[in-house]
């Protein structure tokens, strides 16, 4: 009786364990087959059954044990052939890993900042993603069944199985790593979260450099070999780097490059031709920043968060996007080449310790909050291109006293003095659009040492009746206008005493098409 009580209760707790394993689970059926989208259970050791209701465990869902804080080792039965992205990430207590043999695919930071401290990857799996074991500061050796196709280990680093791209060097990696001398690539993530890797050195057989290759790295230290032709968004991201020589091969420095770097100085090559979004956010040490005339155009803010105080913008530069410089707290010059056409939304916003800015004639536009917050500015002269200042372009702009037109008032003009409650406009007598007032704030003529000619002014330029200009001054003193053929040699001939009226003069010259170059200056008649 005893020995068929004892019976009765093994075979009802053996009918019991299929019930128990899938109750740890939450999961989906698809085509005849089980993805485990999250585990429900209690933690310590889990093995993941191989069926659930008699249909085969094919996947391990995205995020299925992320965040499971209470798991520290896994068993993956060889039914399974994916496991997906995030699928253990943050799983810190895990420790240990059996990956069956039937997997083919492990995704984007399967195994990203859990405890492991070692890993088999089965001859079966034939993609690993990006950071599939990044950030785990206990992992020493990533290793790989030697009969696996796809995949090898060197010293504990996982590479293609040509050993041409580096994919993963493990986390718990120390001091300086030399990457082998025939590795030609150093994927995405490669180095990422290896937080007490300071240095590596590369051979110039390495030509590209991944995404987030070393990101997040307390590396101190690098030289890119010239060979090196393109460098993947936030390559260096967050690392310790001080100084950094870009190679002459790269084209384009992508977005988040070197975003949260301590780079102090920086040359752009002249092989570049353009700067991505946040390239260079946030390098508070970042002081110095020189670009030659091959760059064309500078991303969203590209050098937000630095400590410039002085920045050329070359000739060759076109487009400039948002916030580029903005909080740069030291900046106090800036040169804006004669390419750039437009001063971005916020571009200078919160460049504290900007005093006086000068808007080439070649700029038609002023974007929103494009010197917002500049508490230190004083002055600054516009050109006579600008047809468009957004709202608040000079909000908060406390210390701001007066702001010098070169042109014509602008029909497309916002609140753009906004707490900016001192300002005087001053603008050039002979231009047009303007009143007593502009924007809310008073106006008064430019009075400047010397009479200038306007090149914007309504009929300059070719008419029938001759090569026309306005002369503007504000003083209703004569003017003469001088005339020269060559400006090598120059000889300058008078050839009229002008009046002004109102501080401006129209001159024109009926003679200009016997000549075939014709140059022009002003003088005071007195």
């Amino acid at each position: 009786m005893k020995n068929s009580i004892i019976r009765q209760i093994a075979i009802a707790f053996t009918l019991t364990l299929p019930g128990l394993a899938q109750a740890q689970f939450s999961y989906t059926t698809n085509n005849g087959t089980i993805t485990i989208t999250r585990y429900t259970g209690s933690g310590g050791s889990v093995a993941i059954p191989d069926t659930i209701n008699g249909l085969p465990v094919t996947r391990i869902g995205m995020q299925a044990f992320q965040d499971v804080r209470s798991v520290n080792s896994v068993t993956i039965p060889n039914s399974v052939t994916s496991i997906e992205d995030y699928a253990f990430r943050w799983c810190h207590p895990l420790t240990n890993v059996a990956i069956g043999h039937g997997v083919t695919s492990i995704g984007d930071d399967a195994f990203s900042s859990s405890g492991l401290t070692s890993v088999m990857i089965p001859e079966s799996v034939t993609n690993i993603a990006d950071g599939a074991f990044g950030f785990c500061d206990g992992l020493n050796a990533i290793m790989v069944d030697p009969n696996n196709l796809c995949y090898a280990s060197v010293d504990g680093v996982l590479f293609d199985t040509l050993q041409s791209t580096l994919i993963q060097c493990p986390a718990g990696k120390t001091g300086s790593y030399t990457v082998p001398h025939n590795v030609t690539r150093i994927g995405n993530e490669a180095l990422s979260g290896c937080t007490s890797l300071t240095n590596v050195v590369m051979s110039n057989s390495v030509t590209s450099i991944g995404e987030r290759a070393f990101a997040w790295t307390p590396l101190t230290s690098v030289t890119i070999p010239d060979s090196v032709t393109s460098i993947g968004p936030w390559a260096f991201a967050s690392t310790h780097l001080t100084s950094v020589t870009i190679p002459s091969g790269i084209i384009h420095i992508e977005d988040a490059t070197f975003r949260f770097c301590l780079l102090r100085s920086v040359t752009i090559p002249d092989t570049v031709t353009s700067i991505g979004n946040e390239a260079f956010y946030g390098c508070y040490g970042l002081t110095n920043v020189v670009m030659s005339n091959s760059v064309t155009s500078i991303g969203e803010r590209a050098f937000a968060f630095s400590s410039l105080s002085s920045i050329t913008i070359p000739e060759s530069i076109t487009n400039i996007e948002y916030g580029a410089f903005s909080n740069c707290g030291s900046l106090t010059n800036v040169v804006i080449g004669t390419g750039v056409t437009q001063v971005a939304d916020s571009m200078f916003s919160h460049c504290s310790s900007l005093t006086s800015v000068v808007i080439p004639d070649n700029v038609t536009s002023i974007g929103n909050q494009a010197f917002g917050q500049c508490y230190g500015l004083t002055t600054i002269s516009i050109g006579n291109g600008v047809t468009s200042i957004g709202s608040d372009a000079f909000g908060s702009c406390f210390s701001l006293i007066g702001v010098y037109f070169r042109g014509n008032a602008p029909s497309d003009a916002g609140d753009i003095f906004y707490e900016a409650n001192n300002v005087t406009v001053y603008y050039l007598p002979g231009t047009t659009g303007w009143g007593p007032s502009f924007r809310g704030r008073p106006t008064a003529p430019w009075v400047l040492p010397y009479p200038v000619i306007l090149n914007r002014s309504p009929g300059f330029g070719v008419q029938t009746s001759g090569f026309r200009f306005l002369i503007s001054w504000a003083t209703n003193a004569a003017v003469v206008v001088e005339a020269c053929t060559d400006l090598a040699q120059p000889i300058w001939a008078p050839m009229s005493t002008n009046p002004l009226v109102n501080g401006s003069s129209q001159f024109n010259d009926a003679d200009w098409t016997n000549h075939l170059a014709r140059f022009y200056r002003l003088r005071s008649a007195q």
